[in-house]
Order: C-alpha cells, then structure tokens, then sequence
C-alpha cells in the first residue's frame, strides 16, 4: 500500500520522472505556459513553485541550487531576472492549470500550465475603487465640495 506516499509515479522509473520534470520545468520557465497531461501539470507544479522560491531568494546558494535542477544557464539567468521579480509581492501559487479537453490518440485529459501574469496596478488617483457605487453620504459631500 501506498499510504502517506507523496507524488505520482507517472508510469516511469524515478530516473526518467527525474528527468522529464527538470525538461518541463526548463520548458514552462523559458516559454512560460506548455500543455501536458493533467497529472503530469500537477506534477510540474510542485518543481516550478520551488523553483521561482528559489529565484526570488536571488542568493548565490539559491542559483546553485536551481542549476542543479536547470542545466540551461540562460533559464537560470531569464528566472532570476524576470520571472521572479515578477512575483516578489507573492507568497506561493505562481503556477496556473486550465483543463483544455482530451487528447485524440489516446483521449488523456490534456492542460495547460502557465505563469500567472503580473498583475495590474490600480491607479492611484481612483484610490483603488474603480466600480464601487458611492453612499448617499459621499454624493452629499461631493456636492458640497462644489458649491
């Protein structure tokens, strides 16, 4: 039995899951979104996050770290310095999964995995409260302020 047991095999030995998730994670970090199978988009999800941790530690040991995983220096190079200031306000969840449907061959459910893109910053001069429909006291002061 399998109890407690982190991780899905994925049908491979553990050299060759080894080996396809530092693929795909150099992939998902050089490109930015790939589609693959759920399982192994959940999978990936584990080692990307790890990884833009380790990019925004932005350290000597955390390089060395990532390149043990990476083997692509130009990755490394384009983690460290866009993909994880990107996300320095933000504590985890860098990845997203969107469900895309089954695949033709063997109808395994396919999904894209992509890096959750900056948010947009509210303008300062709305205050933040774009859509927000004002009191009756706040129309009151508005019309006083006029006269």
């Amino acid at each position: 039995m399998r109890h407690m047991k982190e991780g899905r095999k994925l049908g491979r030995t553990a050299s060759h899951r080894k080996a396809l998730l530092r693929n795909m994670v150099s992939s998902l970090l050089e490109f930015e979104k790939i589609e693959t199978t759920d399982a192994k988009a959940k999978e990936l999800r584990k080692v990307a996050d790890k990884m833009i941790t380790w990019g925004k530690r932005g350290d000597l040991h955390a390089r060395r770290l990532t390149l043990r995983v990476i083997s692509n220096r130009k990755v490394v190079h384009k983690l460290f310095t866009d993909i994880a200031p990107r996300f320095k306000e933000r504590n985890g969840g860098y990845t997203r999964i969107i469900k895309t449907g089954r695949r033709k061959g063997d109808n395994a459910p396919l999904s894209i995995i992509e890096l959750i893109p900056q948010e947009e910053k509210k303008s300062p001069a709305s205050g933040g409260k774009e859509g927000k429909k004002k009191t009756t006291k706040q129309k009151g002061q508005e019309k006083a302020d006029k006269k």
